[in-house]
């Protein structure tokens, strides 16, 4: 494939110039310094992060076991999921939706949702944000691990009672609302 321009085609004036300080990103997800984050029972690995995108998106690689997901939220941004592994049912609005490996599907900015991993395995998806600026809230919630493999560590009643109350309070400064159950 060519990268030479047609000569017949003349330039685009409102498409901004390459930007040669920007990387071809390659990610290998067991790279040891990729970032990954338990958070609410799931494991997340940051595979993209808004500094590596010019703060465009980031992309994440969500582990779900069963009964796994975040509660009801809504955030002031679009997300897409793709299922990798397993079946993830989405609540949108209140309308269930199951989702199956290879199935896609986008959640519009602000609008009400959350996921659960109803089978028996782990269940594991792509999930793109844009802009960019999720991965830095699940990084301050959540708890270190040490690879997308790592199970989340079990968390006590009095524990996930101080995860919740801790990521409702710093949710507004990632355009994220927790919304009651």
């Amino acid at each position: 494939m060519s990268t030479t321009p047609n000569p017949s085609v003349p330039p685009d004036p409102n498409l901004p110039a390459d930007d040669p300080t920007r990387k071809l990103s390659v990610i290998d997800p067991e790279d040891p310094s990729l970032r990954h984050v338990a958070v609410v029972g799931d494991t997340y690995t940051i595979l993209l992060s808004g500094a590596e995108t010019a703060g465009r998106y980031c992309l994440i690689d969500m582990r779900v076991p069963k009964c796994g997901g975040p509660g009801l939220h809504r955030h002031d941004f679009e997300e897409m999921f793709h299922l990798l592994d397993g079946e993830i049912e989405f609540t949108f609005r209140g309308e269930k939706t199951l989702l199956k490996a290879g199935m896609t599907v986008n959640i519009p900015a602000n609008a009400p949702h959350f996921f659960t991993n109803r089978e028996g395995g782990n269940a594991r998806m792509l999930c793109m944000c844009t802009p960019a600026g999720q991965e830095e809230f699940f990084v301050a919630i959540g708890t270190a691990v040490e690879s997308r493999t790592t199970p989340a560590p079990a968390m006590t009643k009095e524990q996930q009672e101080a995860f919740i109350k801790k990521a409702g309070a710093l949710a507004p400064s990632f355009r994220t609302e927790i919304l009651p159950p």
